[in-house]
């Protein structure tokens, strides 16, 4: 074999296996891209379930609240009592 001939399969081989490792990496780098975006979106499926549920409760206690006081949406007692400047 001649010594261009061993420069260029070394040359090739070099590359070739020079690909291979680069490629395997940048799919293990996309795989744990993408998996971090899965438990992105665990984490803030967790936050919108914990989010709806004190909802949920803030409504009950609301319900709850409302049936024992009476509520108005005066402006407060000199509203009530008439003793505003507009009147």
């Amino acid at each position: 074999m001649s010594r261009a001939s061993r420069l260029t399969l070394a040359t090739t081989s070099l590359g070739a296996i020079g690909i291979v490792i680069f490629v395997h990496y940048s799919q293990r780098a996309e795989k744990a891209a993408m998996h971090a975006g899965v438990i992105r979106d665990y984490e803030q499926q967790r936050l919108k379930r914990e989010r709806q549920a004190d909802f949920e409760m803030q409504r009950a206690l609301e319900e709850e609240y409302r049936k024992v006081q009476t509520v108005s949406d005066g402006g407060g007692p000199a509203a009530q009592q008439g003793g505003g400047t507009g009147s």
